[in-house]
């Protein structure tokens, strides 16, 4: 069992580090395959070895190996988050298609996720990629594709309503990606994916304005929110719906 959560950790790490790609190139119109990696400050080629997940930051100490600039270290956390993520599932899921399907719905809210607080967008690309493969798992995962269905009219729905009442203040992005979360998820852990969503969106929002590091009309990304509250519903939203229903009744 151990040997099987480091190797889907293994995965993790080595797709996290393609990941870092996509969030940087994407926005910006570049290609994801050419050209090959290089450093960003004295665009030097780098080698495998410059590339290997984690380890590569932690021996280069975060610099260059030619030109010794730094670079940032959310490479290594982005490397060690989706590593984390992908081990997390096997708790949850045996290897086979289903699983296949999470890694990739995983990989997809990572780099929207990680380009919505650089960029303030959600790419149409990605949603398009995860809006089919999403009725595939819906097919395989869910109790039928109804459910699905409602899914995603319910959060479509409730998020395109907040996006014409606030008149601007919730992107059309959010609005997509949240139908598109709600084919994943079904309705039950649409409702769990949503609600957690606006209770840590609040929570970092009000942390944000009292330490000053956004002021009242910065703009505060909602889609990294979205995409944390669908890999936890994902997971855990029986355990969640247990847990609140005997909270309360």
């Amino acid at each position: 069992m151990y040997l099987l959560f480091a190797t889907y950790f293994l995965l993790g790490a080595v797709i996290g580090s393609f990941l870092n790609v996509c969030i940087y190139r994407l926005p910006n119109g570049k290609s994801i395959i050419r050209p090959p990696s290089a450093c960003g400050s004295c665009g030097h080629r780098l080698s495998v070895l410059d590339m290997v997940p984690v380890l590569s930051y932690i021996f280069l100490r975060g610099r260059c190996r030619y030109c010794k600039a730094p670079y940032s270290s959310r490479y290594m956390f982005v490397e060690l988050l989706t590593g984390i993520l992908f081990a997390l599932c096997g708790l949850y899921y045996l290897p086979g298609l289903k699983m296949a399907l999470v890694f990739f719905f995983i990989a997809c809210l990572i780099v929207q996720a990680f380009i919505d607080l650089d960029h303030q967008i959600l790419l149409d690309e990605i949603l398009m990629l995860m809006l089919p493969t999403g009725i595939i798992y819906a097919y395989y995962a869910l109790p039928d594709m109804w459910d699905s269905l409602y899914g995603a009219l319910f959060a479509g729905g409730l998020m395109l309503l907040i996006f014409l009442l606030s008149r601007g203040g919730m992107g059309a992005g959010d609005v997509k990606l949240s139908f598109v979360l709600g084919v994943w998820l079904g309705l039950k852990a649409s409702v769990v994916c949503l609600m957690l969503a606006f209770v840590l969106g609040g929570i970092i929002g009000v942390l944000l304005l009292v330490t000053g590091i956004k002021q009242r009309k910065d703009p505060i990304p909602f889609g990294p929110f979205l995409c944390i509250g669908a890999y936890i519903a994902l997971l855990f939203s029986p355990y969640l719906i247990y847990f609140y229903w005997n909270l309360f009744v």
